[in-house]
């Protein structure tokens, strides 16, 4: 049963008259912050409500039109794509693509995200089976994909039409563990998938399974609710289970159903589920395709996935992501900033906040804001930030007073708080991205900068200059507007 944001708490100032409009918004603003929202349909009403999400005329183009026209709408709104390509199953894209968004799903103010999801991955909660879903209420053992779902061509280069959304699960060959992630799916046949694995959990359970002669069953689960998506980018040991991740975020243990052709559990919230075997042993060519970086993933041969069955709702919905888009980035960024945040503190516990920049393709340039209390503190911090995912490529380390945020801060401490021969830190030919185009087959360079003031500098020196009153100006009060004279009425 779909969960449903709760009622708003009081409002404190419920004795001062307000508009109708006004109070509309309060209420809107006090649920964002009440209950986490624990499927897909309900974080759609959501959408709908605060009117960020925009349904599309029937039957768009699955080649390049959807994508063409979720990309105009990222960051803004939404989009429902019923019948695309005159397809009966509808199309969502654009679910989380602003910060905002996703800390409404979870229920907490901007402020408490990061922290928010250290705790849900400090404090998992096991999942809880249960016997049936709605995901199985609708099976099909002889597949074609291309024409049971509503698969989108994105970019114009891309080879074919691609998966993007779905959560992969698999399980440890041995432990029985399970792990989940996203990876890059192209159709390449009826009942056949092309996966980029890259070094994840996902390729060593495989090559696990493939050093033992057997396949990896694997699910793809499509149309789930957005704070199970956040989990399954969760940067965590092996053999931690992002599902119970996904429960801690809800607030309460995620439900989960088996599969039908293995032992893996999917959420049982989920639309869609395609089960399948990663195939021991077997390379086919894969790519190109659109990626993050905001270039192209090139061709190459890479695993195959073979699909036994697929299982839907009733009237599903598929949903579908932009290569590099802005919900490309966030799911990456908000667990990734949550761990790196909680690895630097571990060792600097005076190290206050994270971020991985837009400008950065949130996967390669990190913020790191502290309150320095030794020289040469920053750059332990920027090599402790290195180690802490391979795709870091590039750190900036600054004080309190910068606001990491804003990028055009980050670039003014960087130009008035550091010189290269003094605070500059080089790593040559360390791990990268693979998706980096700069890297040589992801052998990366790493850089570092301290642009923190130093510990005896001069106060003066430093003093960030200010106009007193200026954050407190009341601008509608001085403003003139209601005069359409303008200036030469007072010449």
């Amino acid at each position: 049963m779909e969960r449903r944001l709760g009622n708003c708490p009081a409002d404190p100032m419920s004795s001062v008259e307000r508009s109708p409009v006004d109070t509309l918004a309060a209420a809107a603003a006090a649920a964002d912050q009440a209950a986490p929202v624990t499927s897909l349909r309900g974080w759609l009403d959501h959408l709908q409500t605060r009117d960020r999400l925009a349904i599309v005329r029937e039957g768009v183009a699955l080649r390049f039109e959807l994508a063409a026209i979720a990309k105009r709408l990222d960051g803004a709104k939404a989009t429902f794509f019923p019948k695309p390509g005159g397809h009966p199953i509808s199309v969502v894209s654009g679910l989380v693509s602003d910060r905002g968004w996703i800390a409404e799903a979870i229920g907490v103010g901007d402020d408490q995200l990061l922290e928010r999801f250290q705790q849900a991955a400090l404090n998992p909660l096991p999942w809880r089976e249960v016997n049936s879903s709605p995901v199985q209420q609708h099976v099909h053992r002889h597949v074609d994909l291309g024409r049971l779902l509503p698969l989108p061509i994105h970019n114009e280069l891309d080879h074919g039409p691609y998966i993007t959304a779905g959560i992969a699960i698999t399980r440890n060959p041995r432990t029985g563990a399970q792990n989940v992630a996203i990876h890059r799916l192209e159709l390449t046949g009826p009942r056949r998938l092309g996966a980029l694995l890259l070094q994840r959990t996902t390729l060593h359970y495989q090559q696990m399974a493939e050093s033992a002669g057997k396949d990896l069953p694997i699910a793809i689960v499509i149309g789930v609710a957005p704070l199970t998506l956040l989990s399954s980018q969760a940067i965590m040991p092996i053999d931690c289970d992002e599902l119970e991740i996904a429960g801690a975020l809800h607030g309460r243990p995620l439900d989960v159903v088996k599969c039908l052709t293995s032992d893996i559990r999917v959420p049982a919230e989920a639309e869609i589920v395609i089960e399948g075997r990663i195939l021991a042993n077997v390379r086919e060519p894969e790519g190109p395709f659109g990626e993050f970086p905001q270039y192209y993933g090139e061709r190459g041969d890479r695993h195959v996935i073979e699909v036994d069955a697929v299982t839907h709702r009733p009237s599903p919905l598929y949903h579908t992501i932009s290569g590099g888009g802005l919900e490309h980035l966030m799911l990456g960024a908000i667990p990734r900033e949550a761990s790196l945040l909680t690895l630097l503190r571990r060792t600097f516990p005076n190290v206050t906040d994270v971020h991985l920049s837009r400008g950065g393709v949130c996967r390669f340039h990190l913020y790191v804001q502290m309150k320095k209390r030794f020289e040469g503190e920053a750059k332990n911090v920027i090599l402790c930030a290195f180690g802490g995912h391979y795709d870091i490529k590039q750190v900036v380390v600054v004080d309190p007073d910068v606001n990491i945020h804003d990028a055009a801060e980050v670039e003014w401490a960087v130009a008035t708080r550091s010189q290269a021969d003094r605070d500059l830190v080089v790593v040559a030919n360390a791990q990268g991205s693979r998706l980096d185009p700069s890297s040589n087959n992801g052998v990366s360079a790493k850089m570092g900068i301290d642009a923190t003031i130093p510990l005896n500098a001069p106060a003066f020196r430093y003093k960030r200059i200010r106009i007193p009153g200026e954050d407190s100006v009341d601008l509608p009060s001085v403003i003139v507007t209601h005069d359409n004279r303008g200036w030469r009425q007072y010449m």
